[in-house]
C-alpha cells in the first residue's frame, strides 16, 4: 500500500504545472503549420497532461488580443484577430479557375455534406462532370466522406479543415444564411443551381475565369 502511494507521488511530480503546460501547447501551435488536434499534441507532451485544459485557459489569455486561438474544425490554431485582419490582407487577381459549376458544387457540399454526386446533381439539375469535383479535392478544400448506407453504396463529399481555415470557420455550421451571402453582396440575379441560362450546360460553366482573393 504504501508502495503504491509512493509511485503515485513520484508520477505526479513528473507532470507538468499548468502553466507549463500551458507554455507547451502555446509553442506547438505557435510552430505548427496547419490546426492541431488535441490529441497530436497529447502525444507529444509528458504523460498525465491535459492540453484540453490547456487550450482553454489559453484561450481566455489571448481573448481581445491582436492573436487568437481559434477552433478550426477538429483542430485548434493561432490567427489574427477577425478585427484587424485588415492589416494582414493585400488585394490580388489570381487566376484559380473556379468555375460557376465548381462554385455551386463546393457550396452544395458545404451546405449539404454528407451529399453524393447524385444528391449534387439533383440540386443543381445538371450532370456534375468528374474534373469539377477532381478540382475542388486538388484545391484541398473537398475530400471523400463515408459511404451511404444504400444500394450501390456512394461516396459522398465533405468540406476539409482547410475549407473552414481559409473562410475563418469553426465548423460548416457557421456557414452564413442566404440572407446574409445576400447582404454582403455575393448573390446577385443570376439563375439559381440547376437553372442555367438557355444552351449554357455544365462545360461551359466549367470556363476558366479570375476570381478576386483576399490573401492573408
Amino acid at each position: 500500500m504504501t508502495q503504491d502511494i509512493d509511485q503515485a507521488l513520484e508520477m505526479s511530480h513528473d507532470i507538468p504545472s499548468q502553466t507549463e503546460q500551458e507554455r507547451m501547447v502555446e509553442a506547438m501551435l505557435f510552430a505548427a503549420a496547419e490546426p492541431l488536434e488535441t490529441r497530436e499534441m497529447a502525444a507529444r507532451m509528458p504523460q498525465g497532461s491535459d492540453p484540453a485544459q490547456a487550450l482553454l485557459r489559453l484561450r481566455e489569455r489571448y481573448a481581445g488580443r491582436g492573436v487568437t486561438l481559434a477552433r478550426v474544425g477538429d483542430g485548434w490554431a493561432m490567427r489574427t484577430a477577425p478585427d484587424l485582419g485588415f492589416l494582414m490582407r493585400r488585394e490580388v487577381v489570381e487566376t484559380r479557375k473556379l468555375s460557376r459549376a465548381a462554385t455551386e458544387t463546393l457550396a452544395i457540399i458545404a451546405y449539404h455534406q454528407p451529399v453524393t454526386r447524385a444528391e449534387i446533381e439533383e440540386v443543381r439539375g445538371v450532370s456534375v462532370s468528374r474534373g469539377t469535383v477532381d478540382q475542388l479535392i486538388e484545391m484541398g478544400w473537398v475530400r471523400f466522406g463515408r459511404r451511404k448506407m444504400t444500394p450501390g453504396r456512394p461516396v459522398t463529399f465533405v468540406v476539409t479543415e482547410a475549407f473552414l481555415d481559409h473562410f475563418g470557420l469553426e465548423s460548416a455550421r457557421d456557414l452564413p444564411g442566404l440572407s446574409e451571402l445576400r447582404a454582403a453582396g455575393l448573390l446577385d440575379n443570376r439563375p439559381p443551381p440547376g437553372r442555367l441560362a438557355d444552351g449554357e450546360d455544365d462545360a461551359e460553366a466549367a470556363a476558366p475565369g479570375q476570381t478576386e482573393f483576399f490573401e492573408d
